[in-house]
């Protein structure tokens, strides 16, 4: 099993800057992806960003891409949203989740086999 913790929500304004933290434990993988999902009230699910956590590479939503930047800390099995120019548009519940023994990204949430119990983000405009 893979625990998911995320952190880092909040209340901020229109272009404030925010930094979501997911830390991992549990049996970890060295070939792993985490993303990041976000859910409006009343919308589904929809993908925001992912990283593989051994090579690195990255793949953002068009709707976040240039704006959002995911990272990783593998030494403290951490990875990172840093959000920019928030928008009102981006406020949701933010949920990352792993994908395991893969290198391969997804944007689809149903190809996640772990989830975090989501972190609150409010852009006020």
């Amino acid at each position: 099993q893979v625990q998911l913790a995320e952190s880092g929500g909040g209340l901020v304004q229109a272009g404030d800057s925010l930094r979501l933290s997911c830390a991992a434990s549990g049996r970890t993988f060295s070939n792993v992806v985490i993303g990041w999902f976000r859910q409006a009230p009343g919308k589904e699910r929809v993908f925001v960003a992912a990283i593989s956590w051994s090579g690195g590479r990255t793949y953002y939503a068009d709707s976040v891409r240039g704006r959002f930047t995911v990272s990783r800390d593998n030494a403290n099995d951490t990875v990172y949203l840093q959000m920019n120019s928030l928008k009102s548009e981006d406020t949701a519940v933010y949920y990352c989740a792993a994908r395991g023994s893969t290198w391969a990204i997804s944007v689809r949430a149903y190809d996640y086999d772990y989830w975090g119990q989501g972190t609150q983000v409010t852009v006020s405009s």
